[in-house]
């Protein structure tokens, strides 16, 4: 009875075993066949994820201790996977699929300083308690930070491996399939965003993630020729101001019922403490169309009016 027990125990090992082998050597193709789909080098996603291309070399082969979930979701940007491919990612690497509250979660920026890292956890409670949308980036335009208000405005925003809102709010606006229903006039904020992008890269021209975001710009023709084109012409029509956080008034559709279309201003108000850091804390200023009106809208009333 016992040496049955034993045989049965030897089995079901066995078993996982080979179940844990097959799924690491479907991992192993489905990783690499989405980097050849994409036609690019390891090198290329090594600096999606910032890390050395040896050591993306080692996740394709299998070479990795633990998968963690930040790990999955930065991978499966960087190999800009969509939500089914992010879920085949999960089940091959650990077996279960992606939870998605953790990328939507918001999460502060990661250091080793206590003191630093207590600033940063006051100074989050005092982002949430505010009203208006407000979120702090880093250079290459990651949300290290976002309060309540932000999350809730972009709470209907589909789940996508790589323009999340409350991942990266440059790639959000250019790539995000539901940017549109958001940002008003998207061409116009489109333009805004490129400008930033241009303007962030002659700031930080080595920042491995601002030059994947314009990689990925030159991908998609219509984005290409904007950037070349359409976006040095509208900076030389509009001025250097526009260029900056302190800009036109765009427009936004608020999800939440009975709001609707509201002016928004992208106005910057970063503290020292968070300068020193490398960061940039950005307020969305929401404005009644009713009671201001937008550049555009006050050149047509200046119109009407003469």
């Amino acid at each position: 009875m016992h040496t049955d027990v034993q045989q049965n125990a030897g089995r079901e090992e066995t078993a996982e075993s080979l179940v844990s082998q097959i799924r690491a050597e479907r991992l192993k193709s489905f990783i690499k066949g989405r980097r050849d789909h994409l036609d690019l080098p390891q090198e290329a996603i090594a600096a999606r994820l910032d890390i050395s291309s040896r050591a993306y070399g080692d996740w394709e082969r299998g070479r990795v201790k633990e998968w963690k979930d930040e790990k999955l979701y930065a991978l499966a940007e960087a190999l800009e996977m969509t939500e089914y491919q992010t879920t085949l990612l999960f089940l091959y690497a650990v077996g279960r699929s992606p939870q998605p509250d953790l990328r939507a979660a918001p999460h502060r920026p990661e250091t080793a300083d206590p003191a630093v890292a207590a600033f940063l956890g006051d100074y989050t409670v005092m982002m949430d308690a505010l009203s208006l949308p407000t979120f702090v980036i880093d250079p290459a335009w990651d949300v290290k930070m976002a309060n309540k208000a932000f999350r809730d405005l972009f709470s209907g925003v589909r789940a996508h491996p790589t323009a999340m809102p409350t991942r990266n709010f440059l790639r959000f606006g250019l790539f995000h399939p539901d940017a549109p229903s958001i940002l008003v006039d998207h061409l116009k904020w489109q333009l805004a965003m490129l400008a930033q992008l241009s303007s962030s890269l002659e700031r930080h021209s080595e920042d491995n993630g601002l030059q994947a975001i314009r990689r990925d710009v030159y991908r998609h023709a219509a984005l290409r020729d904007a950037y070349l084109t359409d976006m040095p012409n509208w900076v030389l029509g509009t001025g250097a101001d526009l260029v900056h956080h302190e800009g036109a008034v765009r427009e936004l559709r608020k999800p939440k019922p009975g709001v609707g279309r509201q002016g928004c201003r992208l106005v910057e108000e970063t503290p020292r403490s968070l300068q020193r850091l490398g960061f940039t804390r950005l307020t969305l200023v929401l404005i009644d169309l009713d009671e201001r009106l937008t550049p555009e809208r006050c050149t047509a009333h200046d119109q009407h009016a003469a």
